[in-house]
């Protein structure tokens, strides 16, 4: 064991930077550095995958690859174990080399001392760049074709990588991540995590795992296949290194740590990929309440400018629901993203309303609150009649009853913008022509015969450009007028 390590001498490295006595162990790494100190460097993990994961067989050719793990001021214990894990964990013809990015960590030595450990290279920051730049400087430096990025604080479990590299080997346009399992951060315990999440998200761009939707999983027979994420936790994932330098790497103006997760999964649905969870791939993560480290901007500062920079380049008009699910990030600065617009337009990548119809569906457009009102002239309201003898319901005119607060049913309407609701039905035109009759039918968002606008004191029939007129109790369209009195409405919103 001594000599296949060439020299590393592992009792010196990890001894000289043990707790002192009394010293709070989770005050440096945000998790338990006593544990981890007392857990060998080797421990064995429950091999957590799918029983029907062994009896998979992948190609005896599978193509090398280049791991890159970022870090700063990782606990030694932890960052070792990562390494041996891999080490011990993957066939080594599969580990071209292991790059450890050296984030501007306090004692350079953190990583220096581990290049002595074979297939171990060390690169270090002169200043703080953060775990953006430093991956996409480890991955400048890889010379392997496919690329895996790992964070500081895992283990890999048995048969970890074959299968990730199987599926980038079959498409090189996927992306592809583990199963995800949790290594507790009190007591370092190894738990196995749920095999039917996903990642999602919601409109403030603050990233979850959710149960992969029902009819994915009806149609899932096999449980080693491969579930389609709409996007990826980020920490750990296999690409093939020409694809990731095509798609524009990562956006290197983003800080520290944060939301560059959403930018590469839109980035590459959007732009000709697809991102995947391979069920038969495990690795153990650290997951951590707070950050250990400080953020030069301050940890909110800078998740908004990183998720900022992603809503303008990739959400089109739909960052609007980003901006209101996060009013905190309206007026900030978020640099210029001229060229990761530019870099969009040459890939020719797809609308993000394209990602939400193909990707994922299931993230909803909200909802704006619709506040219920009347629609007077005068003391009169607009209202619906009974029905008429064809059977249709009319719109009319009749005394305001009630309060604006309190209406009764008739006189009650909801503008959800372009149709005026009552209840379950829409007022509508019966013709396109001037004096048309206005009744209510059943609404229907695509049926041009009800949709309306205001236009100062005016109620506008959208398509025939006529206004609602209201003569003598009866209320027809005819040609916008400015000075008939039957023209002017006032709307008024409960409150």
């Amino acid at each position: 064991e001594k000599n296949s390590r060439r020299g590393f001498d592992e009792k010196a490295y990890l001894s000289s930077k043990l707790l002192k006595a009394g010293e709070d162990p989770y005050r440096q790494h945000a998790f338990n550095q006593l544990e981890s100190d007392k857990l060998s460097s080797d421990r064995p993990i429950r091999d957590t995958r799918h029983y029907r994961c062994t009896s998979v067989r992948y190609d005896t050719d599978l193509p090398a690859t280049s791991l890159i793990i970022t870090f700063h001021n990782e606990a030694r214990s932890t960052l070792l174990r990562t390494v041996k894990s891999v080490l011990n964990r993957t066939p080594p013809s599969l580990i071209q080399e292991i790059i450890l990015v050296d984030d501007f960590s306090s004692d350079p030595e953190d990583c220096q001392l581990l290049t002595k450990i074979p297939k171990v290279k060390c690169l270090r920051n002169a200043r703080r760049e953060g775990l953006i730049r430093s991956r996409v400087r480890g991955a400048e430096v890889a010379t392997a074709d496919i690329l895996t990025f790992l964070d500081s604080h895992c283990e890999v479990n048995s048969e970890w990588l074959q299968p990730m590299l199987q599926r980038v080997k079959e498409d090189y346009t996927r992306v592809v991540s583990p199963i995800i399992d949790v290594i507790s951060l009190d007591n370092f315990a190894y738990l196995a995590a749920s095999a039917d999440l996903r990642g999602g998200f919601d409109w403030s761009l603050h990233f979850k795992w959710e149960q992969i939707p029902i009819e994915q999983k009806m149609s899932r027979t096999d449980p080693t296949q491969s579930i389609r994420t709409p996007v990826i936790a980020g920490g750990i994932f296999v690409i093939d290194k020409s694809w990731f330098n095509h798609l524009g790497k990562y956006d290197t103006q983003m800080d520290i740590w944060g939301g560059e997760n959403f930018e590469l999964s839109f980035r590459v649905w959007m732009c000709g990929g697809s991102l995947e969870i391979v069920p038969c791939s495990r690795v153990g993560h650290v997951f951590r309440k707070r950050h250990p480290y400080d953020f030069p901007e301050g940890n909110a500062l800078t998740y908004i400018k990183n998720t900022k920079r992603t809503a303008e380049v990739w959400m089109d008009e739909y960052k609007q629901y980003y901006y209101e699910a996060r009013p905190s990030a309206i007026g900030k600065s978020f640099g210029s993203v001229a060229d990761r617009v530019e870099q969009r337009r040459k890939l020719n990548c797809k609308s993000f309303q394209w990602y939400l119809e193909n990707v994922y569906p299931e993230l909803k457009i909200p909802e704006k609150e619709l506040i219920p009102g009347i629609i007077k002239q005068g003391g009169n309201c607009l209202e619906s009649r009974a029905q008429d003898t064809t059977g249709n319901t009319l719109a009319g005119m009749g005394n305001c009853k009630g309060t604006v607060n309190n209406p009764p049913v008739t006189q009650e309407w909801i503008f959800s913008d372009p149709l005026i609701r009552q209840q379950d039905k829409c007022l509508s035109i019966t013709s396109f022509s001037t004096g048309s009759q206005i009744t209510l039918e059943a609404c229907n968002q695509k049926d041009g015969r009800q949709k309306w606008k205001m236009k100062g004191s005016f109620i506008q029939h959208f398509v025939s450009g006529l206004c609602l007129e209201n003569q003598t109790g009866r209320v027809v369209t005819n040609p916008c007028q400015a000075g008939v009195p039957g023209q002017q409405w006032e709307l008024l919103q409960a409150t």
